[in-house]
């Protein structure tokens, strides 16, 4: 039986006028294939309930070590948020953000979890592992 979560994801985008707002938009749904980014002044802004997706590709990529660390490092009560890498995003990969925004600004999601906990949810979408590989095969 799986659990049931109640989480709100804000992610929000900058979109330069270098940029295509398209592709921009294309980077958030690769990562986060339920938002649907609407533009506003500069940016797009999606919000999901879910980051089903999001945890697929980081099992897929087996960056659960590195995500749990990002999670857990922002964690303040119920709201964890990270930073994602517009370009990796594009290409439908997974690559924090650390130190200062790259040049085009970085993609920006803060999840607030209102059931059951923060910390039940991390271990959710980026399980514990052991040797690489999660102790809870689903």
């Amino acid at each position: 039986m799986s659990a049931v979560y109640s989480v709100d994801v804000t992610i929000t985008a900058p979109v330069n006028d270098t940029e295509v707002t398209d592709r921009v938009a294309d980077a958030v749904r690769n990562l986060f294939p339920e938002a649907d980014p609407t533009h506003r002044e500069g940016e797009l802004v999606a919000e999901v309930h879910t980051m089903e997706g999001f945890s697929q590709a980081l099992h897929a990529a087996e960056i659960l070590d590195t995500a749990r660390s990002v999670f857990f490092d922002s964690l303040s009560g119920d709201t964890f948020a990270f930073d994602l890498k517009k370009q990796a995003a594009f290409e439908g990969r997974v690559n924090f953000a650390v130190g200062d925004p790259s040049e085009l600004g970085d993609i920006h999601v803060e999840v607030m979890v209102r059931d059951p906990d923060a910390e039940s949810y991390i271990d959710y979408v980026a399980p514990p592992t052991e040797d690489g590989k999660p102790l809870d095969p689903e």
